[in-house]
């Protein structure tokens, strides 16, 4: 038995160790007891083409793709794939030769264009794609819409993969609520796996999913972050699109491993307590021979008219999202990370792009919708069914969209006329406050209004505060080099950014490398500086970071209540000729308020009065000016205590010293 089995693997030409579902097989085939029910439960029903008719097939992995089942007695694998306008489907590979016309499928007799078939003797690690013969007579070969893994690029071909893992998060996934909630604090690290570290002495390689598991946690852990966000890990073609240009919307990059790997490197941050979001881009994809573009001859993912189909920006295909068919599957996908994987959010991307028909379009080069808008009515559908489907199957999960623009409600409720996400990046703030940031402190009271305009619209939506991989790209420099003045100016500039950041209501999003001042921007092709960390001003911001996470985590006022006013009061905006904010972040119970104090010059201010609400003393918790972070020390002695003067419209008033591009958190002293 055994040597037939390994013959039937290296028919793929590599031998790969059966997983334990086929030594299951094996063990009921060798006694007799073959499990039909393995072949049944991947065949698609009736009841499977009416959701699919829907546009309500969200499981639609379990019966799409490659299935390894066990079929009249014999292990193979069953192939279902959605051509309805190819003339003729089948599967080649390694073993076949790669021959059209040994493997055909057969169209199912409904008129759904789905075509399907078993091939005895298949199994686990075979190479194959999908031998596709248009109406026009085109021989096109394409890989698995539904595959769970591929080939490394520049390779293309899909295989056969049994994606079962054995799990160890469940205490995670238990209590994973609790840190995804509203009222938590969440601080994600936003990482591009490709880039974060490369191993020197190998010619400077990516690290595998597996090299990442420990050495990303043991980093993400010790710097106090909550969550990490990966850049896109599913498959893609080119490196350089940082995998914004997916191909395989159910299979990793295999760059860094196999399914498995990547589950292990999930696994492994959820056993130290730390979630992780994925970048998912049901935006567009790219124009990939064997991927999704003109899959069976015709546009049949993506929208017949360029208008609507071709995105200018990107020069990619744009989803047809009034077919029902792309609904689901797009759908599927997004359930499919959260479910297979323990993804625990999808941060989803280009979302404005998809919202407006006249997208990066001049006059004449959209279609207006049925009603003469330029609002994209079938896209708008398509994300309030995807985020009522997602959080109606995965209820403790977190969907963030990147929408750039004023469209309203974008992170309510569809009952409340919204699209349903859990939040929102706030790219307004994230602008405006760079641009503040980028000039010389002589010129910032002309722009004091940068820094107070977004608390104008702050609670309009579930906002996350991002600094992510889109600001240190494309000439635009990395954080630290955006910073005016010399390079002690530019390192308390930073962490003044960072801390202000910290003190305004809305969860966190830092891109890797600023955390530690990277100099350069970022280059997919390279690791991060992690040398700079051997010298001082660098040492010093990493542990500016890592107190800013721990004292996040620690003051309830800083994260429970980020999204109504209820959270957030201002001492004083208007203060723009000394360009210093002074506001509150207010806890429910009110005993542990905190007072931040924001001095956006070089010039120490001593003795500044600022009313407080209540009277007595206030610790100082958190001084960016400190000498352990390469500051001047220049701070409170730990402590102030208020006086009974009338001061900012409060009857108690704090004498304390302001430290040059220094940011100064006081919580009230029970």
């Amino acid at each position: 038995m055994r040597g037939t089995l390994e013959k039937r693997n290296r028919s793929a030409k590599k031998y790969y160790p059966l997983t334990t579902e086929q030594k299951e097989i094996v063990i009921c085939e060798a006694n007799g007891l073959i499990k039909e029910e393995t072949f049944v439960s991947h065949q698609l029903t009736d009841f499977d083409i009416h959701l699919l008719r829907q546009g309500n097939f969200f499981k639609l992995y379990e019966k799409f793709g490659a299935h390894i089942v066990t079929k009249d007695g014999v292990i193979g694998t069953l192939f279902a794939v959605w051509a309805p306008n190819a003339e003729r489907v089948s599967v080649i590979g390694d073993f076949n030769g790669w021959n059209r016309d040994l493997s055909p499928l057969a169209p199912r007799h409904d008129s759904t264009g789905i075509w399907e078939g078993f091939i005895p003797h298949l199994g686990h690690g075979t190479l194959y794609k999908y031998a596709i013969t248009t109406r026009q007579g085109w021989q096109l070969e394409k890989a698995d819409p539904v595959g769970f893994h591929s080939e490394v690029p520049p390779k293309s071909a899909s295989i056969v993969w049994d994606i079962n893992y054995a799990w160890n998060d469940q205490a995670w996934m238990g209590k994973r609520k609790n840190y995804n909630a509203h009222n938590r604090p969440i601080s994600v690290y936003e990482v591009h796996l490709g880039s974060w570290m490369r191993v020197p002495e190998e010619g400077f390689r990516s690290l595998s999913y597996r090299e990442l598991a420990d050495r990303l946690t043991e980093y993400v852990k010790r710097m106090g972050y909550t969550h990490v966000e990966f850049m896109p890990v599913m498959a893609h073609p080119f490196q350089g699109s940082w995998g914004y240009q997916t191909v395989g919307y159910f299979a990793p990059a295999s760059f860094f491993g196999n399914p498995q790997d990547l589950m292990f490197l999930i696994d492994r941050l959820h056993q130290n307590d730390i979630g992780v979001l994925i970048d998912w881009v049901p935006s567009h994809f790219p124009n990939d021979g064997h991927g999704l573009w003109q899959f069976d001859g015709t546009a049949l993912y993506e929208h017949e008219d360029m208008r609507k189909g071709f995105h200018p920006d990107w020069k990619s295909s744009i989803f047809n999202y009034g077919r029902v068919e792309v609904k689901s599957y797009l759908i599927a996908s997004a359930l499919f990370w959260l479910e297979q994987y323990h993804a625990d959010g999808l941060r989803v991307d280009g979302v404005a792009s998809m919202l407006y028909l006249d997208y990066s379009r001049e006059e004449g080069e959209w279609i207006p919708n049925c009603y003469g808008g330029r609002e994209n009515l079938e896209a708008i559908d398509f994300i309030k069914r995807l985020n009522e489907a997602v959080y109606s199957a995965q209820p403790d999960i977190l969907m963030t969209a990147e929408e750039s623009t004023a469209w309203t409600k974008v992170s309510k409720p569809t009952w409340d006329g919204g699209l349903g996400f859990g939040m929102k990046w706030n790219m307004g703030w994230m602008h405006d406050t760079l641009e503040y940031f980028t000039k010389e402190p002589i010129h910032r009271k002309y722009h004091h209004n940068q820094l107070t305009f977004g608390l104008l619209y702050a609670f309009t939506e579930n906002f996350m505060m991002s600094l992510s991989h889109d600001e240190v790209v494309h000439g635009k420099g990395a954080l630290l080099r955006k910073m005016p003045g010399d390079d002690w100016q530019k390192f308390a500039n930073l962490r003044l950014l960072f801390g202000y950041m910290f003190g305004q209501p809305g969860k966190k999003l830092h891109f890797m490398g600023g955390e530690f001042g990277q100099w350069d921007e970022w280059n997919y092709q390279s690791s991060l500086d992690w040398h700079l960390l051997g010298w001082e001003p660098h040492q010093g911001v990493q542990k500016w970071m890592q107190d800013l996470n721990r004292m996040y985590k620690n003051e309830p006022a800083l994260y429970e209540d980020d999204f109504t006013y209820n959270g957030f009061e201002w001492i004083d905006c208007g203060d723009w000729q000394t360009s210093v904010l002074t506001f509150l972040r207010k806890s429910p119970n009110r005993d542990q308020d905190i007072l931040v104090c924001c001095n956006f010059t070089p010039v120490l201010r001593e003795n500044f009065r600022v009313g407080v609400p209540h009277a007595g003393g206030w610790r100082e918790i958190l001084n960016s000016d400190g000498k352990e972070y390469w500051g001047s020390g220049k701070g409170n002695y730990g402590y102030a205590m208020s006086q009974p003067i009338h001061w900012n419209g409060r009857d108690n008033a704090l004498c304390v010293t302001l430290p040059p591009r220094g940011v100064v958190f006081f919580r009230r002293d029970k």
